[in-house]
């Protein structure tokens, strides 16, 4: 059976476009019916990635290319026929039909089939080459969702690539989980983004890439969870190789080399038999660390909640965005987003995402709503800022602050300054959907930050928000 997608089909490949580094042309007749061609150039030493666009003429006459693809030691790294138009082999992951290649320099080959070809008819045929010389997910990321606003996810998840499982389909006891069941249990939940996080491995990333077609509403980001002896940490944006025996200063390292996003899980878990290495329990440079999960699961207002860790470093100067995550490894019982990450993002992009909790414009939804939200934007001197962002307060101005929220009806806020509440705003009850709460902190010249969060009537921790800095260092 031959394929014939559409161009918006086309767009769900999950491929950034890109300028090509190499186009190759040519021309076919009715003389190529029925055989074999092959188009060799040359990948340079240095390149990750490798994307091949493919187009050509000649369709209204029925004349139909089929595509493969040689690798350099010469062997058939897969074959898409007319089902792909676009498509890209890397030294760990590659789009279905074809293989990873480690070993990336060489002379490739891409290679046409031609099933019909009339007599008297002739196709032109395009393909451009771009090569990446880093691992880097954002660089392929399309925007599934346009537009500036809040998007919801779930930054920390499993799958049978590691120790994820599930009962099944018969119901019997658990096996390694299908990706498919893990991102089926997200998108159920109405989830925008899945970050799939697989203990020390990258092989997940293939599966992400069968599945994101399918999954049109739901952007999925492969990550992975650094899980050493002696603390794990998640890291997104990057499937660059990175070993995870080395010792933290040298994964921080190669990490932060990478360009990735570095985030501390569950720092304060205990360590021992029954999860080696979960607690975070030695001296780390934090400079080089952008988040850390302070909600893990329902953890929020236990012993085990990461929120002290994570305050800790504020109160030592340091701006690292506070994010939340399931850690699903039963997908079938605990479903992704409970907690969520809700990301504010210029678009739904993995580029996008990172680059929103990068700049820690994040609130973590405790409970996994579909729809709380916490709006917190503050002014002073004539700039603005929300959460993440920082401002100037010399001594004696004014900071404005403007907090809106949806769907906490009983709930108040918190505020917190340096960590601590600030009294006269302990009874501050949030205005209806839409409607801001306004309160004005005196500005003294030095180094604060200030956080909203939104509690239950039960003192309940239900929306974790990040700071708005005031005179960082």
């Amino acid at each position: 059976m031959r394929f014939k997608l559409s161009l918006a089909a086309l767009l769900f490949v999950g491929l950034q476009a890109q300028a090509a580094d190499l186009v190759l042309r040519g021309q076919l007749t009715g003389a190529d019916h029925q055989t074999y061609h092959e188009v060799p150039f040359t990948v340079p030493a240095g390149v990750e990635r490798v994307t091949i666009a493919f187009d050509y003429t000649g369709k209204a006459q029925r004349s139909v290319i089929d595509l493969g693809l040689i690798g350099p030691d010469g062997a058939l790294l897969g074959w898409s026929g007319g089902n792909k138009r676009v498509f890209s082999v890397s030294s760990v992951d590659a789009t279905p039909s074809y293989l990873p290649v480690p070993a990336m320099a060489g002379e490739w080959k891409l290679l046409l089939g031609i099933p019909n070809m009339r007599a008297g008819a002739t196709a032109d045929y395009t393909a451009d080459v771009s090569f990446s010389r880093s691992l880097a997910t954002a660089e392929e990321s399309r925007p599934l969702v346009k537009g500036t606003r809040w998007y919801r996810g779930d930054l920390h998840s499993h799958t049978g690539h590691s120790d994820g499982s599930c009962r099944t389909y018969s119901g019997k006891a658990g096996v390694p989980c299908p990706a498919f069941v893990a991102v089926q249990a997200a998108a159920q939940r109405k989830l925008d983004f899945l970050a799939v996080t697989e203990h020390n491995t990258v092989s997940h990333a293939s599966s992400l890439r069968e599945l994101q077609p399918y999954f049109d509403t739901l952007l999925l980001m492969p990550g992975r969870e650094i899980t050493t002896f002696h603390g794990h940490a998640n890291l997104f944006g990057t499937l660059a190789p990175l070993d995870f025996r080395r010792g933290w200063d040298a994964v921080l390292t190669d990490a932060n080399a990478s360009h990735g996003i570095v985030s501390i899980n569950h720092p304060v878990r205990p360590s021992g038999e029954d999860c080696m290495g979960c607690g975070w329990d030695q001296p780390t440079d934090m400079s080089r660390v952008q988040a850390i999960e302070a909600v893990n699961g329902k953890d929020a207002d236990t012993a085990w909640s990461g929120i002290p860790f994570w305050e800790a470093q504020l109160n030592q100067g340091r701006r690292i965005t506070a994010v939340g995550g399931s850690d699903s490894h039963r997908p079938d019982e605990n479903p992704p987003g409970i907690p969520a990450t809700v990301v504010h993002a210029a678009e739904l992009s993995q580029a996008a995402i990172l680059a929103g909790i990068r700049a820690g414009h994040v609130f973590v939804d405790v409970e996994g709503t579909p729809d709380r939200v916490l709006d917190v934007r503050a002014s002073a001197g004539g700039r603005e800022a929300m959460m993440g962002d920082a401002l100037v307060a010399p001594a004696g101005s004014q900071v404005r602050f403007s907090v809106t929220t949806a769907n906490v009806v009983g709930a108040r806020l918190r505020v917190t300054d340096n960590g601590k509440p600030i009294e006269s705003l302990a009874a501050a009850v949030p205005r209806g959907d839409g409607q801001a709460t306004a309160f004005v902190v005196r500005g003294d010249g030095k180094r604060h930050w200030i956080r909203v969060d939104i509690v239950g009537a039960d003192g309940r921790l239900l929306v974790l928000g990040n700071p708005v800095y005031l005179n960082p260092p």
